[in-house]
């Protein structure tokens, strides 16, 4: 049985400190958008979930539109929270979570917490979805974490690669990961 998920990694953001929800899209990112609409227009899609974060539903919004699908909101999608890490810099930080896949800043969530939450709702939608194929409104850290608990070779240096947005297309027969493309080209 395959199922066939594009994991949509949300366009540019601006950062805003402590609204880590509610933060939507840029101009270029809204432009991007409609890119990811435009590449993926002729995709056979039968199902939509994503992040309850902002960004992410307005990354998807325009290609939910254009195929008429409804969005299902996932909690358990939502980025991971990298917690209180001064002094170090973000990306000292997140290079530590990653290095250490049980270490956790002060109110923040280690790798392992942050995957075992996205990788049960992952496998729950491969199971609800098997010979369809639909998307998967996410973030960088998250998906690298998914990614990372189907092949070892997905950690830090993956993550640190990925661009907002981006599109990566995964097959998984049988509920293991077959294959995993870079989809977005623009």
């Amino acid at each position: 049985m395959t199922t066939t998920l594009y994991f949509i990694r949300h366009a540019q953001s601006e950062f805003i400190e402590g609204k880590e929800r509610e933060r939507g899209l840029t101009a270029s990112g809204q432009a991007a958008a409609y890119l990811i609409a435009d590449q993926l227009k002729h995709t056979k899609l039968d199902f939509a979930y994503c992040s309850p974060y902002v960004r992410a539903i307005e990354t998807v919004k325009p290609l939910l539109a254009l195929h008429n699908l409804s969005l299902q909101l996932v909690e358990d999608l939502r980025e991971r929270s990298i917690g209180d890490f001064e002094p170090f810099s973000f990306l000292e930080a997140k290079k530590q979570v990653y290095d250490d896949f049980y270490f956790s800043f002060k109110n923040g969530e280690s790798s392992h917490i942050a995957q075992a939450r996205a990788i049960k709702e992952i496998k729950t939608i491969i199971k609800l979805n098997e010979h369809k194929s639909g998307i998967i409104g996410t973030h960088g850290d998250i998906f690298s974490l998914i990614l990372n608990y189907y092949n070892s070779d997905y950690h830090y240096s993956f993550w640190e690669s990925t661009s907002m947005p981006d599109i990566y297309k995964l097959v998984f027969i049988d509920g293991s990961l077959d294959s995993c493309t870079r989809f977005w080209n623009v």
